[in-house]
């Protein structure tokens, strides 16, 4: 498997803003993340993508009373992020997200919010292991992020924009405070998105250009 830092180096140096004790939790919740969305990318049947999100769902609760089985994953989130103050419960609603894109035929406006509200609890996890302070708008942030990143996978149809136009708001609203430094590296994975908004959707997001990654360095430096 590739890793995703060598295909996608903003990603590495948004890693590199995290408290550097709680580096690997960010990775491994950012892993989770990426192997739910790639579950869905790899299964053609609902009824096949909700059996194997079950899985997750009951693994991952089940890292509150067990050791992990040998899944490199949950692996990573017992060794990095429980003992950090997290549960595996707490994670459960990042799948109930994912598993919106299965379970409804469209996606309208109340499915956009139930798939941002699950996935974007990412964030408020990371928080957690960050010691991020009770006024950084994790919640906000994960909602946008994640809607942000749903839209450039959704191609250029009507549910993509719908996505980005419910994204907007939540991204400036959440980037319009200053940011803790603990949780800079979240704050930059919202900025990061609304960058994202910004590209029209028929054309490629310019990662590791020096105006995006000029405007994460000055998050990391100064909260905004």
């Amino acid at each position: 498997m590739t890793d995703p830092i060598i295909q996608d180096p903003e990603r590495g140096l948004i890693l590199a803003y995290a408290p550097i004790e709680a580096r690997p939790a960010l990775a491994a919740l950012l892993a989770l993340d990426d192997a739910l969305a790639q579950l869905l990318r790899t299964t053609s049947q609902p009824a096949v993508g909700q059996l194997r999100l079950a899985w997750w769902r009951e693994a991952l609760a089940k890292l509150d009373t067990a050791p992990p089985p040998a899944e490199p994953v949950l692996t990573a989130l017992a060794a990095d992020v429980l003992p950090r103050g997290g549960t595996g419960a707490s994670l459960v609603p990042i799948v109930h997200g994912w598993e919106v894109l299965v379970e409804e035929e469209a996606l309208d406006t109340l499915a956009l919010t139930r798939f941002a509200v699950g996935r974007g609890t990412l964030f408020v996890a990371a928080g957690a292991a960050f010691g991020a302070g009770a006024a950084d708008p994790l919640a906000q942030a994960g909602q946008g992020w994640a809607l942000a990143d749903l839209a450039r996978h959704l191609g250029d149809g009507a549910e993509a924009e719908a996505a980005r136009r419910e994204a907007r708001p939540l991204l400036d609203a959440a980037l319009g405070t200053r940011w803790g430094r603990k949780a800079r590296a979240l704050g930059a994975l919202a900025h990061r998105a609304r960058l994202d908004l910004a590209v029209p959707l028929d054309q490629p997001v310019p990662i590791g250009a020096p105006g995006r990654v000029a405007r994460l360095l000055w998050h990391r430096l100064s909260g905004r």
